[in-house]
């Protein structure tokens, strides 16, 4: 077994890496005139560059069949977890990646395209909702933020890879330019799977199955060298003991349990720093990116790779908080992404506002969803902000949104407490992937404002409800709801 604990993270944090692959495997592709034609709703014309593609709400629903798949797999992931184990529930997940990436790359129609996302997607919401509650439940207090914040740099680095391998299958002539980058994102979950054999399993499960010496092992060789009396390990053993001796009279878990008066405080913040991260845009921004800079008057190859940008600034940014995350605390990175971002979708706002016109019922180079055009030094600025807001989201909500969750909740109601707030993710991230193309249609540019407001508002509550986790053990988490001196 591999003791280092940054090579555990490394390898289950590719499980976040297959939804950055599904992400850009789709925004890479919606503009391509390969994709368009043969997905076309309604006759295919003579000139491939005439072909429209499915209709805003057919592309909506392919969009959005992943994310559904993925509230379903959250959900269910917080059983597979409590009686698989957190390792055995994310090797399942790989399983399931490698048959839905088949069925999308085979896709015949929009419906076999649609079935293989939502398979896709309920792996992905079995390993986003679990690999933070395997990396937290391994990781020390001092690298813990860090090391769960490490899944959401697994997944820029997902989106950026599986981009630039869809922009190059792009110059393929048929089928073959979008069938390639689906069919190569099942590499990475068939190396997930093979490494996880060699990472050992959660030690907190593994207490919570009576299963001590292997519980006692895990700690000796992930966080100290193999000496079994180190100070840290044995007071990481009590710790672990005192919770599930406690749990043991408290057993019974349900996710009724979640909703119960000593739960809901620690349960709404964890659904809501998902939903929040969510309504943000930051997904829909990389989903339908290609469609804003369209409305910029950036089309063509230019575009692909002008979009190419914003998932390079999206690694890069992300580094800071994995290094500074323990030392910034989650609170004060929260409310200050809140504040950047929603600077950043208000003057977006007003710049389409001010100086753009709408682009006629056809859209911006017959893409109906880019409705709004604008040109000149404004197309400049609106490309700018998109870029910052990128970098905004980055090195805040991107990470912290699977940091915090794992951080709150005791041991006997994580998995499923993780995989509730996880599934909530999920359930935004559908509707919103349904919404956007369908909103650039009929509200165009005033989809930015929705997006402002939602930023104000996450800014407003995370500042009077959402408590500092940083530097504690998740015991001691446990005492800052429960304990009356603890807040």
């Amino acid at each position: 077994m591999i003791g280092n604990i940054y090579a555990i993270a490394a390898v289950a944090i590719i499980g976040g890496g297959l939804f950055g692959f599904d992400i850009s495997s789709m925004s890479a592709i919606i503009s391509i005139p390969q994709y368009k034609c043969y997905f076309q709703s309604g006759p295919v014309p003579d000139d491939p560059s005439l072909c429209i593609g499915p209709t805003s709400d057919v592309q909506g629903g392919i969009t959005a069949a992943m994310p559904g798949g993925s509230w379903l797999g959250a959900l269910c992931s917080g059983y597979i977890s409590d009686l698989f184990g957190r390792k055995k529930a994310i090797m399942i997940g790989a399983v399931i990646w490698w048959i839905g990436s088949t069925i999308i790359c085979a896709s015949q129609n929009v419906g076999m395209l649609v079935a293989g996302r939502v398979i896709n997607g309920f792996c992905v919401g079995i390993c986003s909702a679990q690999v933070p509650v395997y990396i937290s439940e391994l990781a020390p207090p001092s690298k813990r933020g860090r090391l769960v914040g490490a899944q959401q740099w697994a997944i820029t680095w997902g989106i950026m890879i599986m981009f630039y391998l869809s922009y190059g299958s792009s110059y393929a002539k048929g089928t073959a330019a979008f069938r390639i980058p689906w069919g190569l994102q099942m590499i990475p979950a068939i190396g997930l799977f093979a490494a996880m054999f060699f990472m050992p399993e959660s030690p907190r499960w593994l207490a919570r199955q009576g299963r001590w010496e292997e519980a006692h092992s895990v700690l000796t060789l992930v966080h100290s060298k193999g000496d079994p009396d180190s100070p840290f390990v044995r007071r990481e053993l009590q710790e672990i003991r005192e919770m599930v001796e406690f749990e043991k009279q408290n057993s019974d878990v349900t996710y009724l349990e979640l909703l119960k008066p000593h739960m809901i405080n620690r349960t709404h913040i964890g659904v809501f720093t998902q939903i929040w991260s969510q309504l943000t845009g930051m997904n829909v921004m990389m989903y339908y990116i290609t469609y804003v800079f369209l409305m910029a008057g950036v089309s063509g190859n230019a575009n692909l790779v002008a979009s190419s940008i914003q998932y390079v600034i999206n690694v890069v940014m992300t580094i800071p908080a994995l290094l500074f995350i323990d030392r910034w605390g989650r609170r004060p990175t929260l409310l200050v992404g809140a504040a950047l971002m929603m600077t950043w979708l208000f003057a977006n706002a007003g710049i389409l506002a001010a100086h753009g016109h709408w682009a006629g019922p056809d859209g911006v180079d017959h893409t109906p969803a880019a409705s709004w055009e604008v040109s000149g030094a404004p197309s400049k600025a609106v490309i700018a902000c998109s870029y910052l807001f990128v970098a905004s989201y980055a090195p805040t909500w991107g990470p912290v949104s699977w940091i915090y969750p794992p951080e709150l909740y005791p041991l006997r109601v994580r998995g499923k407490a993780v995989a509730l707030a996880t599934s909530a993710n999920w359930a935004f991230n559908f509707a919103l992937g349904y919404f956007v193309p369908p909103a650039f249609v009929n509200i165009k540019w005033q989809t930015y404002l929705v997006f402002g407001v939602f930023c104000f508002s996450m800014l407003v509550h995370t500042f009077f409800l959402f408590p500092e986790t940083a530097g504690k053990t998740l015991e001691e988490v446990v005492d800052l709801f429960e304990d009356p001196e603890g807040i």
